[in-house]
């Protein structure tokens, strides 16, 4: 008999029972809707998490202060002896001391409690320079950014986030002007910013900008021993994404002079857009293969089901067998009836989860709306192929004992 026969043979076995081929299917249907979901899930956050850090900019390096340990990043705001000063980034901006460097942008971070009115919030206020907006690819959509003449007069001015511009002031499409106070410090609202989005760290849009100095000398008086002011982090953009790791490693050479320190003993961090995207695809990644895992679960419980059903059909068709091979049919026909049988199951089942998969992805996507489930080919042919391979596996054994069967036994089977 060859295969074309085999397989409509195992087709109408198939289609003589459809409300229990149907239900056997079930499991498999489930199994592979749901590693397709949640496989299209973990790739789209994993997407979104690259396209938020890539949104500021491909050369950018945050120097923060503190070591890099054990793969982690260093904790936000994390103290030191020395830290990272205003005079270290005055000492990075100097193109003498890293010609790599094209801008470099200091800021100095708390979070405190800003209010206007009755209303209030708690964003990150961050003292900064006019050269953060270009460093960090951040424009201002209302109003004006800090300027030099607000940094050299220490202006009690700031310029807000999106979270906090609707906070603060949800019925005004036009806050310029308004004043705010940050802790008890009254500033005037010069700008709003575009709306960036969440990131690894958090709401980036729940922040307010004000001059560095001003943070320095009104908000957040903290300084070294040797008088000169702490800063939280310095960002620096690079020449050229090529240019990174020479700049990377100039900006170290000039700090350990600056820290009077040894390679071994860095009270900083150097991380590029690269560093921080790996760490975060690799915990998305594990995350991803640990929901795939759980949902495979589901294609096992698919696969017994298969066989259960298989085994019951080898059971109903006893006579048939015997039949069969009373007009010549031979044991690996039997063998290969019944394998088809199972395997067309998984595959029905794998085809239609694959549909169910693709709705239960769409409907993630319009439910969570900064999150895009991403289907990619090598999730669908992991999905189908393993159902397959359920199919096969769970199907050797009936198909086995189907074709072990004596046929005189079979014929007198009742």
């Amino acid at each position: 008999m060859n295969l074309v026969s085999s397989i409509r043979i195992a087709l109408r076995g198939l289609s003589s029972n459809k409300l229990r081929t149907a239900l056997t299917m079930l499991g498999i249907v489930i199994g592979v809707g749901a590693v397709i979901t949640l496989l299209s899930v973990g790739q789209g956050v994993e997407q979104y998490i690259t396209e938020q850090f890539q949104s500021v900019g491909s050369n950018l390096l945050f120097v923060v202060p503190g070591q890099l340990q054990q793969g982690r990043l260093p904790i936000r705001g994390q103290r030191t002896t020395q830290g990272l000063t205003y005079g270290d980034a005055l000492a990075i901006a100097d193109p003498f001391n890293v010609p790599d460097v094209v801008a470099v942008a200091p800021e100095l971070y708390r979070y405190t409690t800003v209010s206007a009115g009755n209303r209030d919030a708690l964003p990150q206020v961050s003292g900064v320079t006019p050269e953060f907006t270009a460093v960090r690819n951040w424009k201002v959509v209302l109003g004006e950014f800090i300027d030099q003449t607000h940094l050299a007069a220490q202006s009690r001015v700031a310029v807000l986030g999106q979270t906090v511009a609707q906070r603060l002031f949800p019925d005004e499409d036009y806050p310029i002007g308004q004043t705010i106070k940050i802790g008890t410090v009254p500033f005037r609202v010069i700008g709003v910013m575009e709306e960036k989005g969440g990131s690894g760290f958090g709401d980036q849009d729940n922040a307010v900008f004000v001059p560095l100095t001003t943070a320095q000398a009104r908000l957040f008086r903290d300084r070294t021993l040797s008088g000169d002011y702490r800063v939280s982090v310095i960002y620096a953009a690079a020449v050229s994404e090529e240019r990174m790791e020479a700049a990377a490693r100039q900006i170290a050479e000039l700090l350990r002079v600056r820290h009077n320190i040894a390679y071994r003993d860095d009270d900083f961090t150097i991380i590029s857009q690269a560093d921080i995207i790996s760490i975060f695809g690799e915990i998305t990644g594990v995350l991803t293969i640990f929901l795939g895992s759980i949902a495979a679960i589901s294609l096992l419980v698919g696969g017994i089901g298969i066989m259960n059903i298989m085994l019951v059909s080898v059971t109903e068709r006893t006579r048939e067998i015997g039949l069969r091979k009373a007009v010549g049919a031979k044991r690996r026909d039997i063998l290969l009836q019944f394998l088809i049988e199972a395997v067309v199951i998984s595959m029905i089942g794998g085809l239609v989860g694959l549909g169910l998969g693709i709705v239960g992805a769409q409907a993630v996507s319009r439910l969570a709306e900064e999150l895009t489930a991403v289907l990619s080919v090598q999730a669908v042919l992991l999905a189908i192929g393993f159902s397959a391979a359920v199919g096969l596996f769970f199907g050797i054994y009936p198909a086995t004992r189907a074709a072990r069967l004596n046929p005189i036994d079979a014929l007198r089977y009742e």
